[in-house]
């Protein structure tokens, strides 16, 4: 490696340890609000010294949003690439997410929304942005199966699109509240939901 790249691989490896620490004061001290002044003492820092790696505690937050992005995203493209049924595909992307979840209980506080309390509100329409993609792939998910499977949803796709992403907000918020894992019962649950989601595609005579 050269001077240069050691410099970014410290920065980019000082970076990744503020924004851990941030996850597990988040997980950690559940509705507390997190402020720099702590968040330095956690990773060992000044304050000058945090700011030199993020220009805002808002900056911080953003990088983590980009994780979750990045995160259940990659696998959501990997699933449509596996995957060629649309019940399944809604079966793995949904759970997808609430596996992910039970997995980060820090990261969760950004996904309900209690952790940006306060602070920049771009960071709550980057976490609306996050769910309105998810019900934006649903519904693409939903109109290819007439095509692909010969199926079609009981109810109409924006709607039934709204049905799964609400009980998916809702488990998250859940276990924000109360700790309860987002995938407690989910295989049964889901078993109910989706023996009457969709319905063959009427043939014409």
């Amino acid at each position: 490696m050269t001077q240069d790249s050691n410099q970014k691989h410290t920065k980019s490896s000082r970076r990744e340890q503020i924004l851990q620490a941030l996850v597990q004061m988040l997980e950690n001290n559940p509705g507390a609000r997190i402020t720099t002044s702590n968040l330095a003492k956690e990773v060992g820092l000044s304050e000058a010294a945090l700011y030199r790696h993020f220009a805002s505690k808002a900056k911080m937050f953003e990088g983590l949003i980009e994780f979750i992005e990045d995160a259940v995203f990659s696998r959501v493209n990997r699933i449509l690439q596996d995957e060629p049924q649309a019940i399944y595909r809604c079966e793995h992307l949904l759970t997808l997410v609430l596996a992910f979840a039970d997995r980060n209980p820090g990261l969760c506080r950004i996904l309900t929304g209690e952790a940006l309390v306060g602070e920049n509100e771009r960071l709550r329409s980057r976490v609306s942005q996050f769910y309105e993609r998810l019900e934006t792939q649903l519904k693409q998910i939903l109109r290819e199966a007439e095509i692909r499977d010969q199926m079609k949803t009981r109810m109409p796709v924006p709607v039934t699109s709204q049905l799964l992403l609400s009980i998916v907000e809702g488990r998250i918020q859940q276990y924000a509240r109360t700790g309860r894992s987002p995938v407690e019962n989910w295989p049964e649950q889901w078993a109910f939901l989706a023996s009457d989601l969709m319905t063959p595609v009427a043939v014409g005579v």
